[in-house]
């Protein structure tokens, strides 16, 4: 009798040295596979961080000084040129200069908007819209760039017929070189990829519009 008690207590012992032994090993694997857990979630989230960080510089790169003066130096220019064209329908003789007036209008009020969205994104203030200032652009190819005088802007108002055919021309070949001296500047000194992209479109359009002016004024 005694030996089957003492049989019994033997392998209730046994029994529970092995329970207990698959309760580490559970804990143990348990514990493996949190830490395995904790550890992929770390390194997710190591991972993510640096992809993040590249992009919080972005909206500050890609444009320069050069490129917020190009901006800021172009807008009034263009506004005096949409100015000059508006008087052409009414006053000109010449089919070929309201013609050139209708295409430089065309083409320059819907680059007011996008110089001056550059200037918004870029967080610069584009210039006030007004009465041209037509002395304050010096800096931006030389003298005045182009830019009438009160006084030229006033002698063009009161002209009419071929007269003004010809003085628009000519002062309009002026304003055309000053806005090219500008975009070249852009071109060699600014950062902005669409910026130089319109340089170069300046560039292209209003040199093409200076030799048929230039024709027109039997000077080509």
């Amino acid at each position: 009798m005694s030996s089957k008690r003492s049989l019994a207590r033997r392998t209730a012992a046994a029994l529970a040295a092995g329970a207990a032994a698959l309760a580490l090993t559970a804990c143990g694997s348990g514990s493996a596979d949190a830490d395995g857990a904790a550890a992929g979630h770390n390194g997710h989230g190591a991972s993510s961080a640096p992809s993040a960080a590249p992009s919080a510089p972005a909206s500050a790169a890609g444009h320069n000084a050069a490129d917020v003066a190009f901006a800021k130096g172009m807008i009034p220019h263009h506004r005096q040129a949409v100015e000059m064209a508006d008087l052409a329908p009414s006053r000109a003789a010449s089919q070929e200069v309201k013609k050139l007036a209708e295409e430089i209008k065309k083409a320059q009020d819907p680059e007011i908007r996008t110089l001056s969205g550059w200037l918004a994104s870029w967080g610069e203030q584009p210039p006030a819209e007004g009465p041209a200032d037509h002395s304050g652009h010096g800096g931006h190819g030389g003298g005045a760039a182009g830019m009438m005088t009160a006084q030229e802007m006033e002698g063009l108002k009161s002209a009419s017929g071929k007269a003004f055919d010809t003085a628009f021309m000519e002062l309009m070949v002026k304003h055309h070189e000053g806005a090219v001296a500008m975009a070249r500047t852009e071109q060699t000194q600014g950062a902005s990829t669409e910026a130089k992209a319109m340089a170069q479109a300046i560039i292209t359009s209003q040199t093409a519009e200076i030799a048929h002016m230039q024709k027109l004024l039997g000077k080509g």
